[in-house]
Protein backbone atom coordinates (compact mmCIF):
# COMPACT_ATOMS: atom_id res chain seq x y z
CA UNK A 1 0.00 0.00 0.00
CA UNK A 2 1.58 3.32 -1.07
CA UNK A 3 2.19 5.85 1.87
CA UNK A 4 0.00 9.15 2.08
CA UNK A 5 0.88 12.69 2.44
CA UNK A 6 -1.34 14.61 4.50
CA UNK A 7 -1.07 18.41 3.83
CA UNK A 8 -2.01 21.10 6.98
CA UNK A 9 -3.66 23.81 4.21
CA UNK A 10 -6.50 24.47 7.12
CA UNK A 11 -4.62 28.40 7.82
CA UNK A 12 -4.06 29.18 4.27
CA UNK A 13 -6.96 31.35 3.79
CA UNK A 14 -6.17 33.43 6.83
CA UNK A 15 -2.32 34.07 5.65
CA UNK A 16 -3.28 34.66 2.27
CA UNK A 17 -6.67 36.69 2.65
CA UNK A 18 -7.64 34.99 -0.06
CA UNK A 19 -6.91 31.52 -1.78
CA UNK A 20 -7.23 33.32 -5.30
CA UNK A 21 -3.80 35.57 -4.01
CA UNK A 22 -1.92 32.23 -3.33
CA UNK A 23 1.62 33.48 -4.30
CA UNK A 24 3.04 32.06 -7.57
CA UNK A 25 6.52 31.43 -7.48
CA UNK A 26 7.78 28.78 -9.88
CA UNK A 27 8.11 29.51 -14.18
CA UNK A 28 4.41 28.61 -15.09
CA UNK A 29 2.41 30.19 -12.32
CA UNK A 30 3.52 26.91 -9.56
CA UNK A 31 2.78 27.65 -5.58
CA UNK A 32 5.28 25.92 -3.36
CA UNK A 33 2.66 23.52 -2.57
CA UNK A 34 2.41 22.47 -6.12
CA UNK A 35 6.13 21.43 -5.77
CA UNK A 36 5.90 19.47 -2.62
CA UNK A 37 3.05 17.70 -4.15
CA UNK A 38 5.10 17.03 -7.43
CA UNK A 39 8.04 15.62 -5.26
CA UNK A 40 5.68 13.58 -3.38
CA UNK A 41 4.61 12.14 -6.46
CA UNK A 42 7.65 11.07 -7.63
CA UNK A 43 8.85 9.51 -4.74
CA UNK A 44 5.36 7.03 -4.70
CA UNK A 45 3.04 8.75 -2.47
CA UNK A 46 -0.36 7.31 -3.53
CA UNK A 47 -2.33 9.83 -2.42
CA UNK A 48 -2.79 13.42 -0.77
CA UNK A 49 -5.23 14.66 1.51
CA UNK A 50 -5.70 18.16 2.44
CA UNK A 51 -6.50 19.41 6.16
CA UNK A 52 -8.31 22.69 5.23
CA UNK A 53 -11.88 24.54 6.49
CA UNK A 54 -15.04 23.68 4.71
CA UNK A 55 -15.61 27.58 4.12
CA UNK A 56 -13.05 27.88 1.43
CA UNK A 57 -13.48 24.24 0.41
CA UNK A 58 -14.85 24.97 -3.34
CA UNK A 59 -12.47 27.82 -3.74
CA UNK A 60 -9.66 25.24 -2.89
CA UNK A 61 -10.69 22.70 -5.48
CA UNK A 62 -10.99 24.89 -7.54
CA UNK A 63 -7.42 25.53 -7.51
CA UNK A 64 -5.71 22.38 -7.32
CA UNK A 65 -8.44 19.73 -8.59
CA UNK A 66 -7.48 20.71 -12.35
CA UNK A 67 -3.82 19.54 -11.72
CA UNK A 68 -4.21 16.65 -9.89
CA UNK A 69 -6.99 15.03 -11.88
CA UNK A 70 -5.88 11.28 -13.20
CA UNK A 71 -2.18 11.94 -11.46
CA UNK A 72 -3.19 10.75 -7.47
CA UNK A 73 -5.80 10.19 -5.62
CA UNK A 74 -7.12 13.14 -3.54
CA UNK A 75 -9.04 13.55 -0.57
CA UNK A 76 -10.30 16.51 1.89
CA UNK A 77 -10.54 16.54 5.72
CA UNK A 78 -12.13 19.90 7.16
CA UNK A 79 -10.85 21.12 10.47
CA UNK A 80 -13.55 22.01 12.89
CA UNK A 81 -13.54 23.48 15.99
CA UNK A 82 -16.14 21.06 17.50
CA UNK A 83 -14.12 17.80 15.89
CA UNK A 84 -13.16 15.28 18.15
CA UNK A 85 -13.90 17.38 21.19
CA UNK A 86 -15.89 14.54 22.52
CA UNK A 87 -18.05 15.63 25.81
CA UNK A 88 -16.19 19.15 26.21
CA UNK A 89 -18.22 22.57 25.06
CA UNK A 90 -15.81 24.94 23.50
CA UNK A 91 -15.86 28.27 24.72
CA UNK A 92 -17.36 30.65 23.00
CA UNK A 93 -14.77 33.23 22.88
CA UNK A 94 -12.48 30.30 21.15
CA UNK A 95 -11.78 31.36 17.32
CA UNK A 96 -8.40 30.24 17.19
CA UNK A 97 -7.81 26.33 15.59
CA UNK A 98 -6.49 23.82 17.96
CA UNK A 99 -3.25 23.26 16.10
CA UNK A 100 -1.50 21.11 13.91
CA UNK A 101 -1.80 17.84 16.65
CA UNK A 102 -5.48 18.07 16.38
CA UNK A 103 -5.45 19.02 12.20
CA UNK A 104 -4.03 15.82 12.05
CA UNK A 105 -6.88 13.69 14.22
CA UNK A 106 -9.11 15.42 11.84
CA UNK A 107 -8.08 12.90 9.30
CA UNK A 108 -7.76 9.82 11.32
CA UNK A 109 -11.19 8.74 9.32
CA UNK A 110 -9.34 9.09 5.64
CA UNK A 111 -6.39 7.51 6.30
CA UNK A 112 -5.35 3.86 7.07
CA UNK A 113 -1.84 3.97 5.93
CA UNK A 114 1.51 5.02 6.78
CA UNK A 115 1.65 8.68 5.93
CA UNK A 116 3.56 11.66 6.21
CA UNK A 117 2.32 15.36 7.31
CA UNK A 118 4.04 18.32 5.81
CA UNK A 119 3.12 22.02 6.19
CA UNK A 120 1.19 23.43 2.77
CA UNK A 121 3.60 26.75 2.31
CA UNK A 122 6.93 25.12 2.78
CA UNK A 123 9.17 23.93 0.19
CA UNK A 124 10.84 20.93 1.37
CA UNK A 125 12.91 19.43 -1.59
CA UNK A 126 12.92 16.04 -3.48
CA UNK A 127 15.74 14.55 -1.24
CA UNK A 128 13.56 14.41 1.84
CA UNK A 129 10.36 13.34 0.04
CA UNK A 130 12.59 10.38 -1.03
CA UNK A 131 14.08 9.61 2.26
CA UNK A 132 10.38 9.97 3.62
CA UNK A 133 8.55 7.28 1.40
CA UNK A 134 11.88 4.58 2.21
CA UNK A 135 10.70 5.14 5.47
CA UNK A 136 7.16 4.75 5.43
CA UNK A 137 7.71 2.03 3.18
CA UNK A 138 10.39 -0.12 5.00
CA UNK A 139 10.85 1.51 8.50
CA UNK A 140 7.47 2.77 9.64
CA UNK A 141 5.71 0.75 12.70
CA UNK A 142 2.73 1.55 15.38
CA UNK A 143 5.56 1.90 17.90
CA UNK A 144 8.18 3.74 14.62
CA UNK A 145 7.37 7.00 13.57
CA UNK A 146 10.21 9.55 12.43
CA UNK A 147 10.71 13.18 11.43
CA UNK A 148 12.86 14.69 8.41
CA UNK A 149 15.74 16.80 10.57
CA UNK A 150 17.11 19.42 8.47
CA UNK A 151 20.47 21.51 8.12
CA UNK A 152 19.66 24.31 10.48
CA UNK A 153 22.11 26.61 8.09
CA UNK A 154 19.75 25.32 5.09
CA UNK A 155 16.82 27.02 7.08
CA UNK A 156 17.46 30.42 8.52
CA UNK A 157 16.56 33.76 6.85
CA UNK A 158 18.56 36.69 6.50
CA UNK A 159 15.62 38.98 6.82
CA UNK A 160 15.17 38.51 10.54
CA UNK A 161 14.81 35.73 13.37
CA UNK A 162 12.74 32.47 12.77
CA UNK A 163 11.80 29.83 15.21
CA UNK A 164 12.71 26.39 14.84
CA UNK A 165 12.27 23.26 16.80
CA UNK A 166 16.20 21.86 17.40
CA UNK A 167 16.21 18.54 17.86
CA UNK A 168 18.02 16.11 20.43
CA UNK A 169 18.88 13.19 18.49
CA UNK A 170 20.65 10.02 20.48
CA UNK A 171 23.18 7.77 19.66
CA UNK A 172 20.62 5.61 17.68
CA UNK A 173 19.64 8.46 15.63
CA UNK A 174 16.44 8.77 17.44
CA UNK A 175 14.63 11.72 18.96
CA UNK A 176 15.52 12.18 21.90
CA UNK A 177 13.39 15.93 22.46
CA UNK A 178 12.91 18.94 20.71
CA UNK A 179 13.84 22.25 22.02
CA UNK A 180 11.63 24.90 20.58
CA UNK A 181 13.65 28.02 20.08
CA UNK A 182 11.77 31.19 19.18
CA UNK A 183 14.52 33.81 17.90
CA UNK A 184 16.97 32.00 15.49
CA UNK A 185 19.18 34.68 13.15
CA UNK A 186 22.68 35.05 11.56
CA UNK A 187 25.02 37.03 13.13
CA UNK A 188 28.83 37.35 12.75
CA UNK A 189 29.21 34.77 10.42
CA UNK A 190 27.46 32.00 13.24
CA UNK A 191 24.21 31.28 13.75
CA UNK A 192 22.57 32.34 17.59
CA UNK A 193 19.34 32.01 19.31
CA UNK A 194 18.39 34.49 21.79
CA UNK A 195 16.77 33.71 25.14
CA UNK A 196 14.15 35.72 26.76
CA UNK A 197 16.53 37.56 28.80
CA UNK A 198 18.53 38.86 25.48
CA UNK A 199 21.73 36.02 26.01
CA UNK A 200 22.58 34.89 22.83
CA UNK A 201 23.82 30.93 22.23
CA UNK A 202 25.54 30.02 19.14
CA UNK A 203 24.49 26.66 17.30
CA UNK A 204 25.97 25.11 14.44
CA UNK A 205 24.87 24.84 11.09
CA UNK A 206 24.65 21.02 11.02
CA UNK A 207 22.63 21.68 13.74
CA UNK A 208 19.08 19.11 13.20
CA UNK A 209 15.95 21.17 13.03
CA UNK A 210 12.41 19.97 12.51
CA UNK A 211 10.13 21.88 10.21
CA UNK A 212 6.91 19.70 10.46
CA UNK A 213 7.69 16.95 8.24
CA UNK A 214 6.69 14.19 10.01
CA UNK A 215 6.09 10.37 8.96
CA UNK A 216 3.42 8.52 11.14
CA UNK A 217 1.91 5.10 11.71
CA UNK A 218 -1.85 5.21 11.28
CA UNK A 219 -1.57 3.89 15.66
CA UNK A 220 -0.85 7.76 15.75
CA UNK A 221 -4.15 8.78 15.40
CA UNK A 222 -5.16 6.94 18.98
CA UNK A 223 -2.52 8.31 20.96
CA UNK A 224 -3.36 12.03 19.62
CA UNK A 225 -7.06 11.61 20.58
CA UNK A 226 -6.27 10.05 24.40
CA UNK A 227 -3.76 13.46 24.83
CA UNK A 228 -6.13 15.94 23.34
CA UNK A 229 -8.08 14.93 26.15
CA UNK A 230 -5.55 15.45 28.56
CA UNK A 231 -5.12 19.05 26.43
CA UNK A 232 -8.40 19.91 26.54
CA UNK A 233 -8.99 18.80 30.51
CA UNK A 234 -6.32 21.60 31.12
CA UNK A 235 -6.17 24.33 28.35
CA UNK A 236 -10.11 24.42 27.31
CA UNK A 237 -10.27 27.70 28.96
CA UNK A 238 -7.25 29.56 27.30
CA UNK A 239 -8.44 30.83 23.78
CA UNK A 240 -4.69 30.97 22.49
CA UNK A 241 -3.67 27.39 23.53
CA UNK A 242 -2.85 25.04 20.58
CA UNK A 243 -1.94 20.66 20.90
CA UNK A 244 0.76 21.09 18.33
CA UNK A 245 2.70 17.97 16.73
CA UNK A 246 5.75 18.17 18.82
CA UNK A 247 3.20 17.43 21.78
CA UNK A 248 2.84 13.91 20.58
CA UNK A 249 6.02 12.85 19.60
CA UNK A 250 7.38 14.04 23.18
CA UNK A 251 4.66 12.29 24.72
CA UNK A 252 5.16 9.39 22.56
CA UNK A 253 8.65 8.83 23.64
CA UNK A 254 8.20 9.89 27.39
CA UNK A 255 5.04 7.25 27.83
CA UNK A 256 7.43 4.37 26.19
CA UNK A 257 5.43 3.86 23.25
CA UNK A 258 8.00 4.46 21.01
CA UNK A 259 10.41 5.54 18.90
CA UNK A 260 10.61 8.65 16.37
CA UNK A 261 13.61 8.23 13.99
CA UNK A 262 15.36 11.77 12.65
CA UNK A 263 15.68 11.27 8.95
CA UNK A 264 18.74 13.23 8.02
CA UNK A 265 18.78 15.21 4.49
CA UNK A 266 20.69 17.42 2.05
CA UNK A 267 17.59 19.41 1.14
CA UNK A 268 17.52 23.31 1.50
CA UNK A 269 14.20 24.07 2.65
CA UNK A 270 12.86 27.61 2.35
CA UNK A 271 9.63 29.40 3.10
CA UNK A 272 8.28 33.00 3.07
CA UNK A 273 8.59 33.85 6.80
CA UNK A 274 8.88 37.31 5.99
CA UNK A 275 7.88 39.17 2.63
CA UNK A 276 11.33 40.16 2.13
CA UNK A 277 12.17 36.04 1.54
CA UNK A 278 9.91 35.84 -1.65
CA UNK A 279 12.24 37.03 -4.39
CA UNK A 280 14.66 34.47 -2.80
CA UNK A 281 11.94 31.62 -2.85
CA UNK A 282 11.22 32.79 -6.45
CA UNK A 283 15.15 32.66 -6.81
CA UNK A 284 16.00 29.35 -5.47
CA UNK A 285 12.93 27.46 -7.50
CA UNK A 286 14.07 28.96 -10.65
CA UNK A 287 18.00 27.64 -10.11
CA UNK A 288 16.10 24.08 -9.33
CA UNK A 289 14.34 24.70 -12.56
CA UNK A 290 17.48 25.64 -14.27
CA UNK A 291 19.41 22.92 -13.00
CA UNK A 292 16.82 20.33 -14.37
CA UNK A 293 15.48 18.86 -10.98
CA UNK A 294 12.35 20.49 -12.27
CA UNK A 295 10.86 21.21 -15.52
CA UNK A 296 9.48 24.13 -15.89
CA UNK A 297 6.09 23.24 -15.86
CA UNK A 298 5.27 20.63 -13.30
CA UNK A 299 2.13 19.74 -14.44
CA UNK A 300 1.85 20.25 -18.57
Amino acid sequence: MQPTLLILAAGMASRYGSLKQIQEFGPSGETIIDYSIYDAISAGFGKIVFIIRENFAAEFKEIFEPKLKGRVAVDYVYQDMNSFVGDHAVPADRTKPWGTAHAILCAKNAINEPFAVINADDFYGTDSFVKMAEFLNNGCKPNVYSVVGYELGKTVSEHGSVSRGVCEVNAAGNLAAINERTKIYPENGQIVYEEADGSKHPLPANTPVSMNFWGFHPSVFDLSQTLFNEFLDKNLSNPKSEFFIPIVADEFIRRGKGEVKVLPTSAKWFGVTYKEDAPGVQASLSALVANGEYPDNLWK
